[in-house]
């Protein structure tokens, strides 16, 4: 394991977690399979007390992805997978403390994998068209091969393959939502969207379980949009209202737990195909951030998220 690799990632926790800008739309070429990588994770990954740091190449490309196993794991019990996408510009190592899921993987016992966009014009990234439309990393294959290395070490229930992402993040796991949801159950997005292009050409294969979380001040993905690479966020939710078919909708009110004045409403779609659910959470005044009440912000975004995504697997919502 190349140590340089490791403070490569220590180095990018001092960078942004931006969202992205934005460019015309290309359209949508779907990656095709590609051949089977047949390293292990002893092959490519170094130990660590919380985990795993892990690289390798792919599609000619040396990736890197971090997991983190939680102490409650057992071999004899198959557990959740949750992908965790770091922001544009941002980094593994930052997304591990900045969309801090470890705690709640302790208490309910899931894995994270928290892997490494690669470079476009010397800015890490995911792939997902918009913006990023000059890239060519297959960031679908990427994703696909860490579930088949991990489920392959690692007891993992492939019903349960979850993913949540800031800014660019969320774009990634819409993204994996519409062409890898043969593998993805659900789908969370802070600071996310989806492009024009992604949403005209998504498809699904099942109803799919979303949440967004996304403040009305937010200056890098507008919630309102008339720009052409990114669609507006009530747009987002509906579409995949739509898409499940949901028949009911209401507003919840979010409480003001740190009195500023400012707290927001749940949009909820219900009454959907494989009573699944499409929650947006409307924060008022919140800017490019993932929200934690540790900061004073009225709602924990992870602890929401996975709230909300534990209630399903790829079948729909998971019966008592």
């Amino acid at each position: 394991m190349k140590k340089s690799c490791f403070f490569i990632l220590l180095i990018t926790f001092l960078t942004s977690c931006g969202g992205g800008g934005g460019s015309s739309d290309d359209s949508i070429n779907v990656p095709s399979t590609p051949p089977m990588n047949t390293e292990t994770l002893d092959d490519i990954c170094a130990s660590y007390s919380w985990g795993l740091f892990c690289e390798f190449t792919h599609d000619g490309l040396e990736r890197e992805f971090t997991v983190y196993i939680p102490q409650s794991y057992n071999q004899n019990t198959q557990v959740p997978l949750l992908f965790n996408f770091h922001g544009y510009g941002s980094s593994a190592y930052s997304q591990i403390g900045y969309g801090d899921f470890r705690d709640l993987a302790e208490q309910h016992n899931f894995i994270i994998v928290i892997p490494q966009g690669s470079l476009l014009e010397g800015t890490t990234h995911w792939s997902v068209k918009s913006w990023t439309s000059n890239s060519t990393t297959d960031d679908v294959g990427f994703t696909s091969t860490l579930i088949e290395k991990i489920s392959a070490e690692y007891s993992i229930d492939l019903s349960r393959i979850y993913s949540t992402g800031m800014s660019n993040g969320g774009f990634m796991s819409y993204y994996l939502a519409c062409f890898l949801s043969q593998k993805i159950a659900a789908v969370a997005s802070v600071t996310g969207s989806m492009s024009h292009n992604v949403m005209g050409d998504c498809s699904p294969t099942h109803p799919t379980p979303v949440l967004q979380i996304h403040g009305t001040a937010d200056g890098v993905v507008p919630y309102i949009s008339s720009a052409g690479w990114t669609k507006s966020i009530e747009d987002v939710a509906l579409h995949w209202a739509n898409h499940n078919n949901c028949s009911e909708n209401q507003d919840i009110v979010i409480n003001d737990l740190n009195n500023d004045g400012n707290s927001g409403k749940v949009i909820h779609y219900f009454s959907c195909d494989n009573n699944v659910d499409v929650k947006l959470y409307q924060m008022e005044q919140m800017g490019h951030i993932w929200p934690e009440t540790r900061r004073g912000d009225d709602i924990d975004g992870a602890e929401e998220i996975w709230n909300f995504l534990s209630n399903y697997n790829i079948n729909g919502k998971i019966l008592d």
